[in-house]
C-alpha cells in the first residue's frame, strides 16, 4: 500500500504543479476565461491513462502462463525506464519548468490559429505524461505485490496530491519541493531496482533468460519472504529471500548507476522548483 501511495503522491504533485502554474499564469495575464480548456485537457489525460491501464490489464488476463510472465517483464522494463527518466528529467527541468510552461501557453493562445484546441493539447500532453508514467509503474508494482490494499494506497496518494496542489495554488501550503522530489526520487529508484530484478525472474520463468541462475545467498531462515517483514520488503522493494546471482547484479548495478546520476551535483548548483503564485 505504501509504494502505490508514494508513487501517486509524487506523480500527483508533479501534475498538480503543472496545472497550478498554468492556472495561475492564465489568471495573472487576464486569460482566466480559458480555464475550461485546461480542465478539458486534464480530464482527457485522466481518461486516457485509465483506458490504457484497464486495457493492459484486460489484455494480459487472456495470456497463457509463459506469455503472462513475458508481459509482466515487458511492463516492468517499461516502468523502470519511464520512471527513471522522469526522476532524472524532473531534477534537470525543475529550474525551467515554469518558464517553459508560460512560453507554451503564450504560443497556444497567441501564435496558434486554434487557441482553445492548442491549450487543451498542451495541458493534455503535460498531464498525460504523468498519468501514463503512473499506469506502467503501478502495473509493475501490482504484478509483483499481492497487497489487496495497493489500489487504495494509489487512490489516497492521488487525493492527497490534489489537496497539496490546491493548497500550494491557493497559498495555504508551503512545501519544500526540492526535498520532496529528492527523497521521493530516491525511493522510486530503490523500488525500480526491485522491479528490474523481478523482470529478470519473469524472463527466466518465460523461458527467455536462463543465465546467472545460481543462488546468490539464502536468507529464508532469517528473513523469509512469506513472513510479515519479508512480505513488506518484497512488496515495497522487490525483496527475495533466495535471489539469483543475476537478480543481485541487476539490482546493485541499476541502483548504483541511477543513484549516482540522480545525486550528483547539477550544473549551476541544486535545482529548485518554482511554485505557482497564489491567486485570490
Amino acid at each position: 500500500m505504501l509504494v502505490p501511495f508514494l508513487i501517486m503522491l509524487r506523480e500527483g504533485v508533479e501534475a498538480a504543479l503543472i496545472v497550478g502554474i498554468v492556472a495561475s499564469y492564465l489568471a495573472q495575464t487576464g486569460r482566466g476565461a480559458w480555464m475550461p480548456a485546461v480542465w478539458i485537457g486534464i480530464f482527457l489525460a485522466i481518461a486516457l491513462s485509465l483506458f490504457v491501464g484497464a486495457g493492459l490489464q484486460l489484455v494480459s488476463a487472456q495470456f497463457p502462463q509463459k506469455a503472462q510472465e513475458l508481459f509482466e517483464a515487458v511492463v516492468g522494463i517499461i516502468a523502470v525506464f519511464v520512471l527513471t527518466s522522469m526522476v532524472l528529467w524532473m531534477r534537470r527541468a525543475a529550474r525551467t519548468i515554469k518558464s517553459e510552461l508560460h512560453a507554451s501557453i503564450d504560443h497556444a493562445l497567441v501564435d496558434s490559429p486554434h487557441h482553445g484546441l492548442a491549450l487543451v493539447g498542451m495541458v493534455f500532453f503535460a498531464v498525460a505524461r504523468e498519468g501514463l508514467e503512473s499506469v506502467f509503474f503501478l502495473l509493475a508494482v501490482f504484478q509483483q505485490s499481492a497487497d489487496v490494499y495497493a489500489p487504495l494506497g494509489a487512490l489516497l496518494g492521488v487525493l492527497l496530491a490534489a489537496a497539496i496542489g490546491y493548497g500550494i495554488y491557493a497559498g495555504g501550503i508551503r512545501l519544500d519541493l526540492r526535498r520532496f522530489f529528492l527523497w521521493t526520487g530516491i525511493f522510486i529508484l530503490v523500488v525500480a531496482a526491485g522491479i528490474l530484478a523481478g523482470t529478470l525472474r519473469n524472463l527466466h520463468e518465460a523461458g527467455v533468460w536462463n543465465g546467472l541462475q545460481a543462488v546468490a545467498f539464502d536468507l529464508s531462515g532469517v528473513l523469509p519472504v512469506d513472513g510479515a517483514l519479508g512480505a513488506l520488503l518484497s512488496g515495497m522493494f522487490g525483496y527475495q529471500d533466495i535471489p539469483t546471482v543475476g537478480e543481485v547484479i541487476v539490482y546493485v548495478a541499476f541502483l548504483a548507476v541511477s543513484l549516482f546520476l540522480f545525486l550528483r551535483p547539477a550544473n549551476g548548483g541544486a535545482a529548485g522548483v518554482e511554485l505557482p503564485r497564489p491567486v485570490h
